[in-house]
């Protein structure tokens, strides 16, 4: 018997894995400490009660033998779907077909799987820094070539440098890239990309015959008149897939839920590419649990909508909190506007894990370090506003007083 050798190639242990084992190991040598963690983006606030209401009567429902849900729809119930397409694309201009949508466990699964339906010597290309799951997936999937220690990097990748140089925004390569994976507004850096420059990466995409693998999972983060969906863009239904989820704007970190829009347009090589995911959806996949979508559904009704805002809208505040009160104690900071992370400069050349180090032990404070994410993320450190608004606060604190 052979294991994937793949596996075998990866560097190391996934990056928010490895903050909580450090957390954890600092904790087990400070019993006494208490730490505020503002690493791992996981949310602290309840789901809200138009939510608990209606996965309460969907509990009921699997009580009785009338009511009682199986195996649901293949892509997902109509009633979730209809409600997405009514209240997250109709009112941007955007229409979408029933059978466009697929509602899977959260983006995290569907971007890590998508690339399954692609040949193994495609070119991928990824922002740097970026969110890991996007690179680990193709490594996994034996797409990304030799593994460079020196730069940090795969041979078979087209990276694309964010910086504070380019506003964190990266232009189309003028390499030839076959998928190409854009997060925006953007984790880890906060930030987000405006119409013209969405309209380069399609056009590029339509250009190269190239696919986006566009990860929307933060756009109820998004002020003012920025795109909130790829597909606002024309031509992007005929080479971007996207990606969103329940998990930040609801707080469904805990319960699993989100979806994926796949064009009908989007053809590969004569193939419909709609076609073959729900092939392997059909195959691999049952889709989220009956209770999670009643309870996604209800976000949209007039009263979920307005609780669910009141949360996002707190968390939001709680990045205006930190991204002001870091840059009042002289740190340099970025994001934090249509995104829940601020994305900083490590002080006094410290490399982003001796950051965390210092971080953690001066100040009992938990982020990530920037290089977790890619090479271009060397020197950087993402802050999370998941929080609680006293914990933001009382961070701050600490770290005014850690002096560094």
């Amino acid at each position: 018997m052979k294991l994937n050798e793949n596996f075998a190639k990866m560097p190391g242990s996934y990056l928010f894995y490895t903050v909580r084992v450090k957390t954890n190991e600092y904790v087990e040598k400070n019993p006494n400490a208490e730490i505020i963690r503002l690493g791992i983006g996981d949310v602290t606030r309840p789901l809200v009660p138009a939510v608990i209401a209606e996965m309460h009567a969907a509990v009921e429902d699997m009580a009785a033998a009338k009511t009682f849900k199986g195996y649901g729809e293949d892509f997902g119930y109509s009633f979730l779907r209809n409600a997405i397409i009514k209240h997250d694309y109709e009112p941007l201009g955007v229409k979408l077909e029933l059978d466009e949508v697929f509602i899977n466990d959260g983006a995290k699964s569907d971007t890590g799987n998508f690339a399954e339906l692609f040949d193994r010597d495609n070119k991928v290309a990824v922002c740097d820094p970026v969110y890991p799951v996007y690179v680990d997936s193709n490594v996994m999937a034996g797409r990304a070539g030799d593994y460079s220690a020196d730069s940090g990097r795969w041979s078979n990748f087209v990276y694309l440098p964010c910086t504070a140089q380019n506003g964190f925004i990266p232009e189309p390569p003028k390499e030839h890239a076959d998928i190409v994976y854009l997060c925006f507004p953007n984790n880890p850096t906060g930030a987000h990309i405006g119409y013209s420059e969405l309209k380069a990466w399609v056009d590029y995409a339509l250009r190269e015959g190239a696919v986006i693998l566009y990860d929307a999972a933060y756009s109820a983060f998004i002020e003012g008149d920025m795109p909130r969906s790829i597909y606002e863009i024309e031509g992007a239904k005929s080479c971007a897939v996207e990606f969103k989820s329940y998990s930040k704007t609801a707080g469904f970190t805990g319960v699993r839920c989100g979806y994926t829009v796949i064009p009908k347009d989007l053809k590969i090589d004569g193939a419909v590419l709609r076609d073959m995911w729900a092939r392997r959806q059909t195959t691999k996949f049952n889709e989220a649990s009956y209770i999670s979508q009643r309870g996604a559904a209800a976000i949209y009704t007039p009263e979920g909508a307005a609780q669910a805002r009141q949360s996002i809208d707190y968390y939001k505040n709680n990045a205006k909190i930190l991204r002001e009160g870091l840059a009042d104690l002289g740190f340099t900071v970025y994001g934090g506007v249509h995104s829940p992370y601020v994305w900083l400069s490590t002080p006094k050349g410290m490399t982003s894990w001796e950051f965390f180090d210092a971080l953690l032990d001066r100040a009992q404070v938990v982020g990530t370090p920037g290089s977790g994410f890619g090479p271009c993320g060397e020197g950087y450190f993402r802050i999370t506003s998941f929080g609680t608004q006293e914990n933001s606060l009382r961070a701050l604190e600490r770290i005014k007083n850690a002096n560094f």
